[in-house]
């Protein structure tokens, strides 16, 4: 008589890569951690650019700052996803009938592929004039700006939480410069304890300032975001 099997079909089957000659045991996991991440296939039959996008799009869910007519800056914008999710909901294509249309800008050092219904920009957000030039680009301020960026890894953990919340001042700064009354700003942070002063300057120029780490986000990265809503303005 043969063996009952049914119960095979009803497990996840997961990919296990072998180790290559020359490849490093942490490349091998990190292709086997790739293959079987579901967000990565998401992204995949979805047509995002990478899983991040998953991550702002759960952030959305849950604040509601990428609404129809909405101007958008993407800072470090590379690959893409999360101007692509942008575009989708503030209706920069005017897709959706009856609803008001958005514009989104994406900045990056890199150059980046085009993406429709998104404005991609080669700069440096940090360069003199760079707040004005983008003030200029949207025809006026943003109502939400939004840094998905991290530093180049070093290795040491304190090393690179530091160049995160270094990043993620600069982007606030340049938030402050170019944000509409009322307006949204969203960044990565890294946890590490840093994070202490950037929370006290943002919660002096927002009504709400909130930390959280979306599903999306692997449990084992100490990456979470900061969600700043109803910036006040800046002071004369």
């Amino acid at each position: 008589m043969a063996k009952n099997t049914s119960g095979r079909g009803q497990r996840d089957l997961k990919v296990k890569v072998k180790t290559a000659r020359g490849r490093k045991l942490s490349s091998t996991r990190w292709l086997q951690r790739q293959l079987n991440d579901p967000y990565v296939k998401r992204a995949q039959t979805e047509g995002y650019r990478g899983r991040a996008a998953f991550k702002i799009l759960e952030l959305d869910e849950k604040y509601r700052f990428l609404v129809p007519g909405a101007r958008v800056v993407d800072l470090g914008c590379a690959p893409g996803g999360w101007c692509q999710v942008a575009v989708k909901h503030v209706n920069a294509l005017g897709e959706k009938q009856g609803k008001r249309v958005g514009r989104v800008l994406g900045i990056d050092l890199q150059e980046v592929e085009p993406i429709a219904g998104a404005e991609i920009h080669q700069l440096d957000f940090m360069d003199d004039g760079a707040d004005d030039q983008v003030k200029a680009w949207l025809g006026g301020k943003a109502d939400v700006v939004m840094s998905d960026m991290a530093a180049s890894s070093s290795g040491h953990k304190q090393t690179d939480h530091l160049r995160i919340i270094s990043l993620c001042d600069a982007a606030a700064e340049f938030a402050f410069d170019v944000l509409e009354v009322g307006g949204t700003f969203v960044a990565k942070v890294l946890a590490g304890g840093a994070e202490g002063e950037l929370q006290k300057r943002l919660k002096q120029r927002f009504e709400k300032v909130a930390n959280i780490k979306p599903p999306a986000s692997r449990s084992d990265s100490s990456e979470k975001f900061v969600v700043a809503t109803g910036f006040r303005g800046t002071p004369d």
